[in-house]
């Protein structure tokens, strides 16, 4: 991999633990923060999603409708399980546990679903994730307020809603031929009606909301959809079984930034738990 397609990969990662790192800066509603940021997202990613289908490479199609429908939803209950276990643990528990469980899962599920058949290697990784996600989660039988056994769970299911988005995009961009950047742009676009009329039921709550939350509204935002476009470039020029360990590299940066901006304890742990799962994902993608 050439050393400007690492940086890319590498600014990714960061870019990723900072939207997620807002995330659990967010105060209310969760429901209207998770609508107004991605109303934000959608509105940025226009002008850029809509230039292929200017420039015709891009057709507006029945498969293009139904991949962003099924995207969409798909994105908005990962978004809402997500921001709702940030909201309940820490983040150097969910964030890692989170990331390390999506790829583990979705080889699952391929396995299960699409008759793949992993290498030994792989396997193992993914042994090795689920020791890593221990390590990090300390001891989950511990009694009090955040009781690390609840963040694990829903960090898994944030793993989940994580796979299941994966093995659909994956398909929708590879067998149905949709343009990545106008095609997450629909997804955005949809999401955000998809919670409109949720968001609508909280109406007198919206300006406060959108006011408390500014800062963490516009960086998700920003962030969220920058973070996805540096893998797609750097997906381009080198292989994704290189890019997708080296971008989980995001989980060992969340960690820090948990310690360092929520003073969450027991860093040395997490960082070794965090470095574990990104090794393990390293030999799942492999």
């Amino acid at each position: 991999m050439r050393p400007g397609t690492i940086a890319i990969v590498l600014v990714a990662a960061v870019a990723h633990a900072v939207w997620n790192t807002m995330s659990k800066y967010k105060r209310g509603d969760t429901i209207l923060f998770v609508w107004a940021y991605t109303c934000a997202a959608a509105l940025l990613c226009v002008p850029i999603g809509i230039a292929p289908v200017i420039a015709g490479t891009q057709p507006v199609s029945w498969q293009l409708a139904a991949g962003s429908i099924v995207s969409a939803v798909l994105h908005a209950v990962y978004s809402l399980t997500l921001q709702a276990g940030y909201d309940r643990f820490d983040l150097g528990v969910v964030y890692p546990v989170a990331r390390g469980t999506g790829p583990v899962l979705t080889m699952l599920s391929a396995i299960l679903l699409l008759g793949e058949r992993p290498t030994g290697i792989a396997v193992i990784g993914a042994i090795v994730v689920v020791a890593g996600i221990v390590i990090v989660a300390g001891n989950p039988f511990r009694s009090g307020q955040r009781h690390p056994l609840r963040g694990v769970l829903w960090g898994t299911a944030t793993g989940a809603t994580i796979a299941a988005y994966t093995l659909w995009d994956s398909y929708s961009v590879t067998s149905l031929h949709q343009t990545p950047v106008t095609y997450f742009t629909g997804a955005f676009l949809l999401q955000s009606l998809l919670l409109t009329p949720r968001a609508l039921h909280r109406r007198d709550q919206i300006q406060t909301a959108i006011r408390t939350n500014a800062a963490p509204i516009l960086t998700v935002a920003v962030f969220s959809p920058l973070a996805y476009i540096l893998v797609l470039t750097a997906m381009r020029t080198a292989p994704v079984a290189l890019v997708a360990p080296l971008r989980e590299s995001s989980i060992v940066v969340g960690s820090l930034l948990a310690w360092r901006l929520f003073h969450e304890t027991h860093l040395a742990r997490r960082i070794i738990g965090a470095a574990i799962v990104l090794a393990g994902i390293a030999a799942v993608s492999l």
